[in-house]
C-alpha cells in the first residue's frame, strides 16, 4: 500500500515547473503523500531506487485518435484534405469492432511506454455500439488514465440515444476512464449537429472537445460566433488546433472558460497552419499538447514538447523568445491536466494528487551531465529514457519494460488488424 521513491532528482510542475533537487516521494494508496528529503522507510513499504533518475509527473496528451495505431505511418507526407479522404473516408470504415480494440489497446500502451499517463482519446470511428464498447474496454484493459472522447458515427437521428447509452452503460463516477463528448460540429458537420452535441453534453454533464479554428479564418470566426450566440460555451469546451483566431477572439475564448489543444507536429505536417501556442497562452487560455495521429506524426510527448518549443521560439522577429523549456513541460503536464479538467487530480507531484509518476534515466550518453534537468527533459530525452511509469500508484513500466500485458500478443493482434484495414 506504500511505495517510496528514493533519491531521485524531483521535478514538480505546479504552479510552474521547478527542480526541487534530490528528494524522495512517498505514495500511499495510489496517492502522493509526501515529497521531501530523506523520508523514512516504513516497514513493508516498496522502495524504488531513483538514484540517477529524474522523477516527475506523467505526461498528459490532450487529443489523440488512438485507434489510428492500426494505420501508423500509412501516410507520412499527407496533407489535410488527403487525410480526410484516405484515413477517415477509406480506412476508418474498414475497422471492425475488434480492430478498434486492437488499435486502442496498442495505442494506449504506446502512450504508457512513452510516459504519457493520461490521454484524451478523440474517438471518431464509432460506427456501431460494438465499436464503442471495444474502444472503451481497450482503454480500461491498458491501465492508462483516459478521457474517452465519444464521437457519434452511426445513422442520422441516433446521436442522442446512443450517447445516453454510452454514458449510462459504460461510465460511472469512478475509475481511470471517464467520458467527454467529442463534437463534429459546427465547423465539420454543421451547426445543427453542433446544437445537438453541446446540448447533449450539457444534459449529461460532459465537457466537449471539438476541432475548432483549424479550418480557415472565416470558418473559425463564424463558428465561434455561433457557439457564443447560442450560449454553448457555458459547457466546458476544448478548442482543438485553434489556429485561426485573432488575439481578441482568444480573449473571448479565455473569458468563456475555454481551453486549447495544440498538435504542433501535425499542424505543420498536414498544412493546417502555424501553431498558436504562445498567443493562446498569452490570452490566458490553458493550452495542452497533443500527438493527434500517428498516421503522420510521432506518438510521444518529447517530440511534441520539442516541436512546440522550436516553433514558438522561431516565430518572426523573436516574438516567441519568451517561451521556454519550462513552458513546454508545463503544457505537457499540469497545463494539459487543466485542459482536461483534471488539474485537481493529476499533473503535478502535489501531495493529495493521484500518483501518476514517471522516472527518466540520466545514465545515457544523451542525458548524462545535463546541467538543467528540465531543459534535458524537453530537448534531450526520448522514449528510451522512460524507465518507470506509475498510474494511480500502480507500476505499469519498470526497468524499461512494460508490465501486465503480453506485448508480443498485443502487437500481433495489431498487425492483423493493420492488414485488414489497409487491405494488405
Amino acid at each position: 500500500m506504500t511505495t517510496l521513491i528514493k533519491n531521485g532528482v524531483v521535478i514538480d510542475t505546479e504552479p510552474e515547473p521547478v527542480v526541487l533537487g534530490r528528494m524522495d516521494v512517498r505514495i500511499e494508496r495510489g496517492t502522493i503523500a509526501e515529497v521531501g528529503p530523506d523520508l523514512a522507510v516504513e516497514p513493508g513499504a516498496e522502495v524504488i531506487d531513483a538514484t540517477g533518475r529524474l522523477v516527475l509527473p506523467g505526461f498528459v496528451d490532450t487529443h489523440r485518435h488512438t485507434w489510428q495505431a492500426t494505420v501508423r505511418a500509412i501516410a507520412p507526407d499527407i496533407d489535410f484534405p488527403a487525410y480526410l479522404r484516405r484515413v477517415l473516408g477509406e480506412l476508418a470504415p474498414r475497422h471492425r469492432p475488434q480492430d478498434l480494440y486492437a488499435g486502442n489497446l496498442a495505442g494506449a500502451l504506446e502512450c504508457l511506454d512513452a510516459g504519457i499517463t493520461t490521454l484524451l482519446d478523440w474517438s471518431h470511428a464509432q460506427f456501431s455500439p460494438a465499436h464503442t464498447d471495444n474502444a472503451v474496454r481497450a482503454l480500461r484493459d491498458s491501465g492508462i488514465r483516459a478521457a474517452f472522447g465519444y464521437c457519434y458515427g452511426g445513422e442520422p437521428g441516433g446521436l442522442a440515444a446512443e450517447t445516453r447509452r454510452v454514458r449510462e452503460e459504460l461510465f460511472d463516477t469512478s475509475g481511470l476512464v471517464t467520458m467527454v463528448l467529442a463534437a463534429l460540429g459546427p465547423e465539420i458537420a454543421g451547426e445543427e449537429r453542433a446544437l445537438e452535441e453541446w446540448r447533449m453534453a450539457a444534459e449529461l454533464g460532459l465537457p466537449v472537445t471539438a476541432h475548432l479554428g483549424g479550418h480557415g479564418r472565416e470558418s473559425a470566426a463564424k463558428a465561434l460566433a455561433f457557439l457564443e450566440d447560442n450560449g454553448l460555451l457555458a459547457t466546458p469546451t476544448t478548442f482543438v488546433h485553434a489556429l485561426y483566431y485573432t488575439d481578441e477572439e482568444f480573449k473571448r475564448i479565455a473569458a468563456a472558460g475555454g481551453t486549447a489543444s495544440i498538435s504542433p507536429v501535425d499542424e505543420m505536417n498536414l498544412g493546417l497552419g502555424y501553431p498558436t501556442t504562445g498567443r493562446a497562452r498569452a490570452a490566458g487560455i490553458p493550452t495542452g499538447l497533443s500527438a493527434d495521429t500517428v498516421v503522420c506524426a510521432p506518438g510521444d510527448m518529447f517530440s511534441q514538447m520539442r516541436t512546440a518549443h522550436l516553433l514558438e521560439r522561431g516565430r518572426p522577429d523573436g516574438a516567441g523568445f519568451g517561451f521556454t523549456t519550462r513552458d513546454a513541460l508545463r503544457m505537457a503536464t499540469i497545463e494539459g491536466a487543466e485542459v482536461l479538467g483534471m488539474a485537481d487530480v493529476i499533473g503535478s507531484l502535489r501531495p493529495g494528487k493521484q500518483a501518476d509518476v514517471i522516472l527518466l534515466r540520466t545514465d545515457t550518453p544523451g542525458m548524462a551531465a545535463a546541467h538543467d534537468p528540465i531543459g534535458a527533459v524537453v530537448l534531450n530525452a526520448d522514449i528510451g529514457c522512460v524507465e518507470t511509469v506509475m498510474v494511480a500508484g500502480r507500476v505499469v513500466k519498470s526497468g524499461g519494460q512494460m508490465l501486465h500485458h503480453d506485448l508480443p500478443a498485443v502487437l500481433a493482434s495489431l498487425g492483423e488488424s493493420a492488414d485488414v484495414v489497409s487491405g494488405g
